[in-house]
């Protein structure tokens, strides 16, 4: 009865929210501690009107990532002033006092110049300026290769937005802090980040370390994998089924065995697993270092009773799979592939870990925790615990969350000694419309770091065109290297350069509101329908129309141009589906025409589908645009 009278208390805030009845707060914490713009007490001039004495000196025996940090560097230079600083080696040229020292050179000992290389970790690395000098220096390769990116970035001016948007500074007196000491390490060791359209080149500088099947040692390599996503069916392949099927899942709907899943209790099967990923790790030419075990993408998992046995006694359905990835790891240890990592899905049935009887994780066996893509995304995972799938009931939809995702992964992270997690952050069925999760992905990333999730991999950028995209893959860049960044302040230097400087208040007003109105009337999923968002009142729906309509009023470029009518589609698309404004029925005469231009629009701006979970769009001629809604256009 308790639980009946919140849950009501709930709708009436929900009714009274979404009419205008009763006010929330539009004035977002976007999250991490509040940028200070430096205190410069004094200037190191590295070229003045477009002249320099400087040079750059690299080691005698440079890395790959050491020797393109030393040629980006000159690269931008020249590009920001005119002036070209030559790369040298450091054996090849006396000390001066005028110079930029990248990697471990003899610099250090010849100067006497002590860096806290202590202090760097994986990745991380130090920006130091000692005299007229400079020193980039980084825990390894990859590290100095994102320091002189940051170098540029943040004493210089240089901005990388995505991969197709950059900001390279045209001045011809280059200057930086003359007491610059910065040490930076990541927040997470394994960082993805992958946007449309990314480089090697791109994903260094945005310190992104993961990119699963390429190695670059220019760009200081990278995590990669010998096996990712669904690989069950490479372990053990379903053609073993015709003469073996207890190999597989046994299924009480139908009482038979099926290919859907792996029984991952059968002893026999670890022979041929280890057989096929030690052929798999022998063909591999990156070098990498993991191998994944993942299931299909379904529930269909073995109930035999020897699997039911091990459910029961671990308190979980993932209990076999910790047992088969650690048996995998320990055969490949013992045949000499001592230095792999096994990782496996914590995904549907087995995203929560086992609980009883002290199955836990071999130090190089990694649960990837793919648990978010049920949790709320408007609200952080620490307060709200409402999942996907229960909002079908009262009691669900308005009453208590349960924070399964948050007891979860903290249980992960006791029985595993790294973890990682699959971020889901966009609208996979409607990733045209506005998803509102800008406020919570930092708290998210702090509170992971805090429970000792070692790496983030973002699944918002491979190849979906969502709402406002960009944007938050920028954002996700900047949070997965250091939690505590301030959030707003790159989300408005984002704004100005993408959508240009007059029309971004109207984007971030935009941003904002509908964040807000999200977190005060319901929850943002992964995998909800347009009836599932928010509801703004008439009221909010001129103010909406009103902000688009004055940020394409500004002058714009017409790339920026390009950019906001592209981002003004999100809620066209949002009123489209909830039959709003010039969508409306009672538009009998421009309904049609108005959901046609709609579809145009999305053609002409580069997007072909409106879920990515969906198939393109059909031909116009295939839809009656008077009556089908986008969220029929699949």
């Amino acid at each position: 009865m308790k639980a009946f009278a919140a849950a009501f208390l709930a709708l009436l805030q929900f009714i009274f929210t979404s009419i205008g009845v009763i006010p929330y707060e539009t004035d977002i914490d976007y999250g991490g501690n509040p940028y200070v713009e430096p205190s410069v007490s004094s200037w190191l001039t590295l070229i003045s009107e477009g002249e320099s004495d400087y040079s750059i000196v690299i080691p005698q025996d440079a890395k790959p990532a050491e020797l393109t940090a030393a040629n980006e560097l000159s690269s931008y230079l020249e590009q920001i002033s005119g002036a070209t600083l030559p790369v040298v080696r450091d054996s090849f040229q006396e000390p001066t006092m005028k110079e930029i020292i990248i990697g471990a050179t003899s610099r250090e000992a010849e100067l006497s110049v002590c860096l806290d290389r202590a202090s760097i970790r994986h990745d991380g690395f130090i920006l130091k300026a000692v005299g007229g000098n400079v020193f980039i220096a980084g825990g390894n390769a990859r590290g100095t290769l994102y320091g002189v990116y940051t170098l540029l970035e943040e004493q210089i001016g240089c901005r990388w937005f995505s991969p197709k948007l950059s900001i390279i500074p045209d001045k011809a007196t280059v200057k930086i802090d003359a007491c610059l000491d910065d040490i930076q390490n990541p927040s997470f060791e394994l960082r993805r980040n992958n946007a449309i359209g990314s480089t090697e080149r791109y994903l260094a500088q945005k310190k992104s370390n993961v990119s699963y099947w390429t190695n670059n040692p220019a760009y200081g390599g990278a995590l990669t994998y010998v096996l990712w996503d669904v690989t069950l069916t490479e372990l053990v392949p379903d053609a073993l089924f015709a003469e073996h099927p207890d190999y597989f899942a046994f299924l009480p709907s139908t009482g038979e065995r099926s290919t859907q899943h792996v029984c991952l209790s059968n002893p026999d099967i670890l022979d041929i697993a280890v057989e096929n990923a030690k052929a798999h790790i022998d063909r591999n030419t990156t070098g990498a270092k993991h191998i994944h075990i993942g299931q299909k993408d379904n529930t269909d998992y073995c109930e035999c009773e020897r699997c039911k046995q091990l459910y029961d006694h671990y308190g979980s359905v993932s209990a076999p799979t910790v047992m088969f990835a650690n048996k995998l790891q320990e055969a490949l240890a013992a045949d000499g592939y001592d230095d792999m990592y096994v990782t496996f899905y914590a995904y549907n049935e087995t995203r929560n870990p086992p609980v009883k009887n002290g199955l836990v994780c071999n130090e190089r066996v990694i649960p990837v925790i793919c648990g978010s893509f049920q949790a709320c995304h408007s609200h952080p995972y620490t307060e709200c615990g409402h999942i996907d799938g229960e909002d079908g009931t009262f009691i669900g939809r308005f009453g208590e969350g349960r924070l399964e995702f948050k007891n979860a992964l903290e249980t992960w992270t006791e029985i595993a000694d790294r973890t990682y997690v699959y971020e889901y952050t966009i609208n996979f069925l409607n990733s045209h419309q506005f998803f509102a999760n800008f406020a919570t992905i930092q708290p998210n990333a702090k509170w992971m770091a805090e429970e000792g999730i070692t790496g983030i991999t973002y699944n918002c950028g491979d190849g979906h065109e969502a709402a406002f995209n960009d944007l938050r893959n920028y954002l996700m860049g900047k949070i997965e290297w250091d939690v505590d960044c301030d959030v707003e302040y790159h989300m408005n230097d984002f704004l100005k350069a993408f959508y240009g400087n007059d029309a971004a208040k109207y984007m971030k007003e935009y941003i904002d509101l509908y964040t807000a109105k999200v977190a005060a009337t319901t929850h943002a999923f992964n995998f909800e329908w347009h009836y599932q968002s928010c509801y703004f009142s008439l009221g909010e729906i001129r103010r909406i129309d009103n902000m688009w309509k004055n940020a394409l009023a500004c002058e714009l470029t017409e790339r920026e141009r390009f950019e906001v009518e592209k981002s003004e589609l999100s809620w066209r698309y949002y009123k489209a589906n909830l039959m709003i404004g010039e969508y409306s029925f009672f538009n009998l005469f421009g309904r049609a025409a108005a959901n046609e231009k709609l579809y145009d629009d999305f053609i002409s701006h580069g997007i072909t589908r409106v879920a990515t979970v969906s198939a393109p769009m059909p031909e116009k001629s295939k839809i009656n645009f008077f009556w089908l809604r986008p969220i029929d256009w699949r």
